[in-house]
């Protein structure tokens, strides 16, 4: 099959659930292609069927941590993606692999930061305890330059306000701040959100 229509087929794919485990071990085997574009979208689905079925995608989870070093930023976007949904699913595939997603908060790419941050509320719904001492990490993302990052940032304190609301109140003085004072929107109103939920 071409790059397009492998392309197309997987996203047939991601829309029929029914189908998710009994297409794991080719999706996993697509990790492999030559196309970046494929890859890509492999990982995605992978991580999102490692949501529904963590123990099928076990086999496939150091491969998919492979891409964590890619020089290519959406391979490396997708795979700590990839993780973080899977973590949610069951932490103990990636705990090997969580400490080490933590540099990605420092990502040149901002797509790759974003993912961060996303991948981490992932897994601190399910597993929040392992986030207790790494606070500081997603304050310093509060201050993002870019303003996608910033907009995501407050999510990581509202979740984890959610669950372990004491991890999150040493942060609300600083949250009220930047609910009033910064300049995009959405920023001002997650950070009331992850006020909210420590209450």
């Amino acid at each position: 099959m071409s790059e397009s229509e492998i392309y197309k087929e997987l996203g047939a794919l991601t829309k029929d659930k029914s189908k998710w485990e009994e297409n794991m071990t080719y999706v996993s085997s697509l990790l492999s292609h030559e196309s970046g574009k494929i890859k890509a979208k492999a990982l995605w689905l992978l991580g999102e069927m490692g949501l529904l079925h963590p123990m099928q995608v076990k086999g496939a989870v150091p491969v998919i941590a492979t891409f964590l070093d890619s020089r290519d930023p959406l391979l490396r976007e997708r795979a700590v993606n990839a993780l973080g949904r899977i973590g949610r699913g069951d932490y103990h595939l990636i705990e090997p692999y969580w400490r080490s997603l933590f540099r990605f908060a420092l990502d040149e790419e901002p797509k790759v930061r974003l993912s961060f941050i996303w991948a981490s509320e992932n897994i601190a719904t399910n597993t929040p305890d392992v986030y207790e001492n790494d606070m500081p990490v997603f304050e310093k993302l509060l201050h993002d330059k870019e303003d996608k990052v910033r907009m995501e940032a407050p999510e990581i304190f509202r979740v984890l306000g959610k669950r372990r609301p004491e991890f999150v109140r040493p942060f609300v003085e600083q949250l009220q701040a930047i609910s009033e004072n910064d300049s995009n929107r959405v920023v001002r109103i997650h950070c009331l959100g992850a006020i909210k939920a420590t209450k």
